[in-house]
């Protein structure tokens, strides 16, 4: 039977920022409903890997959920300055979560939210099966989306790997290990390095070829003297003349410090840039940006570093010039950087790692798709996520968080970030709805 339910707020998405969300809300007296369509309750997609493997990327020191309590994580799980394992994380966010629930202020339905209108002031929410959800304030909370498709989908068929966060990633990395099948991998950033890890953590023995554009991989966290500076000292509104001075202050106090330094300004100086300047570094520097500032823990670095020296992972740049199914896996015609003609390889499986969807007109999000069709939301003026104010505002009484809120404030996908922004967002909402 179909019905009707009310709730003071609906949050979709039940990851680190739908979860805090709640958390906050809860801790000021207000009620809220998760809307969550999959099994990682408390935990999304980053941090619901079981696999010891997979390491944070930033020191466990700065990963509290709570702005005003830094050390919360750290204490739980050992040394602040170490690396510590993401299922442990995970089981950190899902205490919160249960903590929260156990207000009886916090409700979680597995169910999928399929679109939504307003209706009045409020919100009616769609859920698969036919459920509606009527809510005064509406928060997204979403995550990143999963890759766009790559234009030969087709032609490989089931041997591409489209999500390497769904279900399929995970049995064609038991396959992969069990026959030992060569893998090629599109994308050479974070998503990769986690399946080079889950593959070898499986037994995996042949050969994997991770291929981007420009072959970069990400660089490794080492200890360094910090050099932090004042806002007046970083030169703002140009991509250009903040590339050189980023350059030569490298030089200056080592590429780490430096990159550091600008790290408590950069939402700010992301937003001194305008429209094109911001697409003149979305176009040249964010792969160079990307592999510099989200750096990986030593012992993953490391890690990587002795499969390449033994001959079972090789990144390259390049780019794939055709795929065609093969006997037992793909045939990739591959043409690495200064070859004149693509070379044919042959995989048992490829995977898509080039990284999260980043163009929101193209999401396939049942939600997301009916707020921007039915303009209740629009994208952000690069087209990366939702138009957002400092508030967070997408709409009225309508919320975004983290990924979605990339175009307006940029560094805004870490913990620390959106740690910041949950807490921000619950104040808001309280305030809207008079609590």
């Amino acid at each position: 039977m179909k019905s009707d339910r009310r709730a003071p707020v609906a949050i979709i998405g039940a990851g680190f920022s739908g979860t805090m969300v709640a958390a906050h809300l809860a801790r000021r007296g207000l009620a809220s409903v998760i809307i969550e369509a999959s099994d990682r309750a408390g935990q999304g997609t980053a941090f619901s890997t079981g696999d010891p493997a997979h390491l944070l990327n930033i020191p466990a020191g700065n990963m509290s959920a709570w702005p005003e309590r830094p050390a919360d994580f750290a204490e739980r799980h050992g040394d602040p300055r170490g690396f510590a394992q993401r299922r442990h994380f995970g089981a950190y966010l899902r205490s919160i979560l249960d903590e929260a629930l156990a207000t009886g202020k916090v409700e979680l339905l597995n169910r999928r939210a399929t679109g939504a209108e307003r209706d009045g002031p409020a919100w009616r929410i769609q859920l698969d099966g036919g459920d509606l959800i009527v809510a005064d304030a509406l928060v997204l909370a979403t995550g990143n989306q999963p890759p766009a498709a790559l234009a030969f989908a087709a032609e490989a068929d089931e041997r591409l790997v489209a999500n390497p966060w769904g279900p399929r990633a995970s049995s064609a990395i038991r396959d992969a290990a069990e026959r030992h099948l060569d893998i090629m991998i599109l994308g050479a950033g974070l998503t990769m390095i986690d399946v080079v890890l889950s593959l070898d953590s499986a037994g995996h023995q042949g050969r994997m070829l991770a291929l981007s554009r420009r072959g970069l991989l990400p660089r490794s966290h080492q200890a360094h003297e910090p050099a932090p500076l004042e806002w007046k000292e970083i030169p703002a509104g140009s991509a250009r003349n903040l590339l050189h001075w980023l350059r030569k202050r490298s030089g200056a106090v080592g590429w780490r410090a430096a990159v550091d330094s600008i790290r408590p300004h950069s939402q700010r100086l992301w937003q001194s840039l305008g429209a094109d300047q911001q697409r003149l570094f979305l176009r040249h520097a964010r792969p160079w940006w990307d592999v510099h500032r989200h750096r990986i823990a030593p012992e993953v670095a490391a890690k990587l570093a002795g499969l390449i020296a033994s001959g079972r992972l090789q990144v390259a740049a390049g780019r794939i010039a055709g795929v065609r199914p093969a006997d037992d896996g793909l045939e990739v015609q591959v043409r690495k950087r200064g070859q004149d003609q693509a070379s044919a390889e042959s995989f048992g499986y490829l995977f898509n790692c080039t990284g999260p969807l980043g163009e929101i007109g193209r999401t396939a999000d049942p939600l997301i798709r009916s707020l921007l069709d039915e303009g209740l939301a629009r994208p952000d003026h690069l087209g990366i996520g939702l138009s957002v104010d400092d508030a967070s505002r997408a709409g009225e009484r309508l919320w975004a968080l983290g990924a979605l809120t990339k175009g307006r404030y940029w560094e805004i996908i870490a913990v620390p970030d959106i740690r910041d922004q949950a807490a921000l967002v619950a104040q808001d909402i309280a305030t809207e709805l008079g609590q």
